[in-house]
């Protein structure tokens, strides 16, 4: 064990012999030395990842999210990868917000079938004042029911997160989505920047972050490390990264994109739980297409959160008896 040094927390004070270098689990990880990580054997990679997870979480464990469309479609951004934008055409129809009633109901179905969490999404480039007002609302109907309160609202101003940490927000979820150098391949009316500054207004407000990425956009290994070198190196990392497998919609500019190979998919997670060691890493949207294989080997090397339910904001997801019954193949209990 190493001696704390600056810009170390103490929990990250632990090394990997990797090809008998030392790599510091630290929030401040090199491009190349992820790149190296990604790039061990297999089984040498999960490993490592695996005793990782043993230091800071109970192997046999995870934690169960639901998440609920509140406001769905009509959204001005042109992410290549969202059915919900308005510069595509797909089968996503535009609605109105939720009625608190609605989410209430949901969210004790959620807390029924074990859900800890309760996360609430809006198709917005970034919310007004007004949506800010009928959110609150929202959470803190979440709140009376004792679970944990996250949203995905889009940019998100400082004054907005403050307003939302006073109703009791737990999470909010800003993905990165991918690495700045491909950003640009992927959405053009907001910049990688902005993303950033998101992240940086909900963790001065004192709420938690939730932010990941997307994989399976036709991107390559080392851009896949690069974006777990963004996630690694915020200050501090996020306490949840969701790692989501591109769900590709007709109609979107992504649909038809080469599938990525599952066994990568378990790399990048790997990678996550290793370089953000104590994070609640999330497998997120694509697990419907994913084999009872590739999610245990996904579990086992690091992933410790789920989204429970039949639908991720427009896109499916297992139904709950399947994963009950995968959950109980691997001797996995929920929290």
């Amino acid at each position: 064990m190493q001696t704390n040094t600056s810009n170390e927390h103490s929990i990250n004070l632990h090394t990997l012999k990797i090809n008998k270098k030392p790599i510091s689990l630290k929030n401040q990880w090199s491009l190349a030395s992820i790149i190296e990580l990604i790039n061990l054997p297999f089984n040498d990679l999960l490993f490592r990842s695996q005793q990782v997870h043993r230091e800071h979480f109970n192997p046999n464990e995870i934690q169960l999210s639901t998440l609920l469309s509140i406001k769905t479609g009509g959204c001005p951004e042109d992410c290549a990868y969202c059915p919900q934008s308005v510069h595509y055409e797909t089968d996503v129809q535009a609605s109105k917000m939720l009625e608190a009633e609605e989410v209430r109901a949901a969210a004790l179905e959620a807390k029924k079938n074990g859900a800890s969490r309760f996360c609430m999404g809006a198709a917005w480039r970034e919310p007004k004042d007004r949506d800010i007002e009928k959110v609150a609302e929202l959470i803190k109907v979440v709140k009376e029911l004792e679970m944990e309160a996250c949203c995905t609202l889009g940019m998100l101003s400082a004054e907005h997160a403050n307003k939302l940490k006073t109703a009791g927000l737990d999470y909010y979820n800003h993905n990165l989505d991918t690495t700045p150098e491909t950003y640009t391949d992927i959405i053009t009316t907001r910049v990688y920047q902005e993303r950033l500054d998101t992240l940086d207004n909900v963790r001065n407000a004192g709420v938690n972050v939730c932010s990941g990425g997307i994989v399976g956009m036709g991107e390559s290994r080392e851009q896949r490390a690069g974006l777990i070198h963004q996630l690694a190196n915020l200050d501090p990392y996020p306490e949840s990264v969701p790692i989501n497998n591109l769900v590709q919609v007709e109609g979107t500019p992504l649909y038809g994109t080469k599938e990525l190979d599952p066994l990568e998919f378990v790399r990048t997670i790997a990678v996550a739980r290793i370089t953000m060691p104590t994070a609640r890493v999330r497998l997120s949207a694509g697990r419907q297409n994913m084999s009872e294989s590739t999610q245990a080997l996904c579990f086992m090397a690091g992933a410790n959160s789920i989204f429970y339910g039949d639908k991720l904001l427009t896109t499916g997801n297992p139904d709950w008896d399947r994963d009950q019954s995968l959950l109980t193949k691997l001797d996995i209990r929920t929290v």
